[in-house]
């Protein structure tokens, strides 16, 4: 048993490491079946396909489509083909159509295009539809045909004459004047004779001669053709003391000699001007025919009313007078109520050494004194020795001089004279004795003397004849008396207040200043009380020629969105309208003769800004003249409204009316490129005016901003802030705005600006506002920029005016333009400007230094200040605490319900 049990461990064991033995070996079989056959059967297929050369090859890659012989292959390889060659044709379509989209789209943006010039030469042609029937509509409304100018008939050269007055003495216009000379569109010529073509020209004194040849060389009406001309001047004095005068037989055989006397020598004006208050009045006595005589002295028989001139004595010859040494207007009262310094050497004796003057109840019983100046000595000194009043009276003289008979001779020089004057409120003039001795050139002379240094004349003699007496209305400078009531003299010198004088005094200069003071002025004057008198009139202002710079325009304006600040204020309905000039006035033919004496007695001030005025004497604050055309409109009182919508309400006065932006530059390019297109879609804007002050012209690659309208750029003489003022022919419509360069102002406001304007045509109606203070330390005056519930002045940086005050003022003063016109317009109207909306500043933040940033800046204002006070001799600035907004401002109401109220 136990033999048994280890045979069989025994046998047991060697089958279990048979069995092991032969797992080893199948291992090792299967991993060299698996890992060195397949790489021996690579090396050898290898080997056969490199034996059998490339096209041979069995197993390897095949070149070309060998491998595609499979059908399978084939198959995917068609496939492919198919495929990229629809990629490819896919590709071609693609391109295709974005180039057709391309193309698609450029016609699509050139049809925008098109379709917005479309537009807007559609809304042109509207714009045109509509101003030619609204004016199709006032003509019809107006009933009134368009004339043309008539043909200008000149009288044949043989002209057979007038039929003769009665008489000398009976002389008129109507009778002696050849109205045929001198149509309504003639414009006025004048023809002047030469001195050395007469006989007695010779014996002229030399000053007149040279002052009579300067006036008349700078007459705009003067011309060199006698066959056209409308009036012939003649100038027959004054004469030389040394000279002998020509016999009167002598005298009317020269006239007569004249080469256009035509023997009656109508439409002649025979002028002398005197210096002496001895003057000769050698035309006495004369025959002179048909011819106007214009001198200072004229007896009664001889001076022929609405006909002769009694004209003002000439002073100054050949000297301007300085208005530095005006005595100022202010204060009213000086140190003497009145005085009076003369001599009548015919009744001095009389008056003084044989009787005291008769009382009134004397004068009463008996006869009536023949002369009054008796009377007048005894009231004058008795008042005089009352001492209620500080007066100044002397009847004797050291050194009178020359005067004609009954005259009261002038005493000493004029220098002595003039001093005492300066310290007279009224100075007396007493006229002749002789009530024959209608004009004399005495009187004439006290009256120039006392309103060249603002005393108020006292003209003692109703019967006188003053200078101009037909045009000018002397009440209004001046207290006419008659003699019987000189010894209600002082009560009614004394019961005149201060407003009243000062008013007297200040129309008192502007006669003087515009009238007497120069010989071009005295003969400008004469000239225009004859054309006046036949209502003729006058020529209009004349322009200032524009010398217009090139430039190129370039983008569009407005494409900067930060540049469209048109604010949010709705006024009402807005005008679209092309460019429109103001419309001539049609009034010109009537004007001057139906509003003389308003136009006679209010003028310009003291620059001779307007060296028409005694031509064409028209106030601006009452009349208006036109540079683009002849003719002038009443300016005061306002048409208001935006225009056209507004015509029914307001009465029709100027429906539409369009602005001018004149606007200052000096080399800031980018400045004023931005203030342009800031202009883009402005209504009412006619043009805009580039007034280039800078000798350096602008940049040849500047691109100017196309704004729909008209950029005008003027080159300038010189470098002056005066520019800006000066009525330059470019403009065409009234209103004006001036503005700088570096102004900001949104539509809103300068749409507003305007509508205000034209409710107060007369006025500065701006934007900044400034007013002037007195320094009681230093007794001057002071211009003040603090905001202020009260100014007086607006600046012209940004404000609107009418055309007709532009003018060339003084540049004695940098940067002191916008305060002479302040005080231009002040002293003309005597209304304060005007100031709309509520901002004080209008400075672009982004501008570069401006003149207003110095200190020096106000120091030189307040010499600005203080020299034109002393020009004009008193302060014409007014306070206002008045300043017009709209009565919508910050107001929101339906569109529907808005209308456009005017302000409050």
């Amino acid at each position: 048993m136990m033999q048994r049990n280890g045979g069989g461990v025994g046998v047991g064991g060697q089958t279990w490491v048979l069995r092991r033995v032969r797992l080893t070996w199948l291992s090792f079989m299967l991993f060299f079946i698996l890992v060195f056959f397949p790489l021996i059967a690579h090396y050898y297929l290898t080997t056969i396909d490199e034996a059998g050369g490339p096209d041979k090859r069995i197993f390897g890659p095949r070149p070309g489509g060998e491998l595609c012989e499979a059908k399978h292959v084939q198959d995917l390889c068609r496939i492919r083909e198919s495929v990229s060659e629809e990629l490819l044709q896919l590709e071609a379509k693609r391109q295709e159509l974005n180039g057709e989209i391309a193309r698609l789209n450029l016609r699509i943006e050139a049809c925008k295009r098109s379709i917005d010039s479309a537009k807007q030469d559609l809304l042109q042609l509207k714009n045109v539809i509509s101003q030619t029937e609204h004016s199709y509509k006032e003509l019809m409304a107006q009933n009134q045909p368009k004339l043309s100018l008539p043909v200008r008939l000149l009288p044949d050269k043989e002209d057979p004459g007038l039929p003769p007055p009665k008489s000398a003495r009976s002389c008129r216009l109507r009778s002696c004047f050849d109205y045929a000379r001198c149509p309504l569109t003639s414009g006025f010529p004048v023809y002047v004779y030469d001195t050395s073509s007469y006989a007695w020209g010779n014996n002229l004194d030399p000053l007149v001669k040279q002052a009579f040849a300067s006036s008349v060389k700078s007459n705009i009406y003067v011309t060199e053709n006698p066959s056209i001309a409308c009036l012939y001047l003649v100038l027959v004095g004054e004469i030389l003391e040394s000279s002998p005068l020509p016999s009167p037989s002598e005298l009317e055989k020269q006239l007569k000699a004249l080469p256009y006397w035509r023997s009656d020598g109508h439409n002649h004006v025979l002028v002398h001007f005197s210096r002496k208050s001895m003057t000769q009045n050698f035309l006495y006595n004369i025959s002179t025919g048909r011819a106007v005589v214009a001198q200072s002295t004229f007896l009664e028989q001889q001076y022929r009313e609405g006909f002769d001139l009694v004209v003002s004595p000439l002073v100054h010859a050949l000297s301007e007078p300085n208005f530095l040494e005006v005595p100022p207007q202010v204060p009213v009262k000086r140190k003497y109520l009145f005085t009076f310094q003369g001599e009548r050497v015919e009744s001095l004796r009389s008056s003084l050494q044989e009787a005291p003057p008769q009382s009134v109840e004397e004068e009463l019983e008996g006869d009536p004194p023949a002369d009054y100046d008796d009377r007048i000595i005894g009231t004058l000194k008795a008042v005089q020795d009352s001492h209620l009043d500080q007066v100044l009276v002397e009847f004797t003289c050291k050194n009178p001089k020359p005067s004609l008979q009954t005259e009261w001779a002038l005493c000493g020089e004029r220098e002595d004279r003039l001093e005492v004057l300066k310290a007279s409120t009224f100075a007396l003039v007493i006229a002749p004795g002789d009530g024959q001795l209608v004009a004399s050139a005495g009187c004439g002379m006290r009256l120039f003397e006392a309103l060249e240094v603002g005393a108020i004349p006292v003209v003692l003699g109703d019967h006188s004849r003053l200078p101009y007496h037909q045009f000018i209305r002397w009440t209004e400078a001046a207290i006419i008396v008659p003699k019987p009531r000189v010894t209600e003299l002082h009560f009614l010198l004394r019961s005149l207040s201060d407003n009243d004088m000062l008013a007297m005094r200040r129309q008192g200069r502007f006669l003087w200043e515009t009238y007497f003071s120069t010989s071009e002025n005295v003969l400008n004057t004469i000239l225009a009380s004859i054309r006046t008198s036949i209502q003729v009139p006058a020529a209009p202002i004349k322009d200032e020629p524009a010398h217009e710079i090139p430039h190129k325009a370039g983008k569009l304006a407005g494409t900067d969105a930060n540049l469209a600040d048109n604010g949010d204020l709705d006024l009402g309905p807005v005008e679209t309208e092309p460019p429109y000039a103001s419309p001539r006035f049609l009034r010109n033919f009537t004007y001057t003769a139906a509003d003389t004496y308003r136009a006679w007695n209010r003028a310009p001030g003291p620059f001779h800004l307007f060296p028409h005025t005694p031509l064409d004497p028209v106030l601006p604050s009452e009349a208006k003249f036109l540079g683009s055309g002849t003719g002038f409109r009443p300016i005061g009182g306002g048409s208001g409204g935006s225009g056209k919508e507004f015509q029914a309400a307001l009465g029709g006065n100027v429906p539409r009316e369009q602005f001018t932006v004149v606007m200052l530059t000096y080399e800031r390019e980018e400045v004023l490129m931005n203030s342009l297109e800031r202009l883009n879609g402005l209504p009412y804007l006619n043009k805009v005016v580039v007034v280039w002050n800078s000798p350096k012209p602008p940049s040849d690659d500047l691109l100017w901003p196309d704004i729909g309208l008209p950029i005008v750029v003027v080159r300038t003489e010189k470098n002056s802030l005066n520019n800006r003022f000066l009525p330059w022919d470019v403009v065409e419509t009234e209103a004006v705005l001036s503005i700088d360069d570096d102004a900001h102002l949104r539509h809103d406001e300068i749409m507003f600006g305007f509508r205000v304007w034209r409710e107060a045509r007369d006025r500065i109606v701006g934007f900044p506002g400034r007013y002037h203070a007195w320094d009681v330390n230093h007794q001057s005056w002071l211009y003040n920029s603090n905001y202020s519930c009260e100014l007086s002045m607006v600046l012209t940086g940004a404000a609107f005016f009418h055309k007709i005050f532009p003018a060339d003022m003084v540049d004695e003063y940098i940067n002191c333009e916008d305060i002479a016109m302040n005080f231009l317009v002040s002293h003309i109207t005597r209304k304060p400007p005007i100031k709309v909306t509520s901002r004080w500043t209008f400075r672009c933040p982004g501008c570069p230094q401006a003149l207003s940033h110095d200190d020096s800046h106000f120091h030189e204002r307040h010499k600005c200040i203080n020299f034109f006070v002393k020009v004009y001799g008193y302060m014409p600035l007014l306070y206002t605490q008045f300043r017009v907004d709209s009565v919508l401002f910050k107001t929101r109401l339906p569109h529907d319900k808005t209308k456009c109220f005017k302000f409050i």
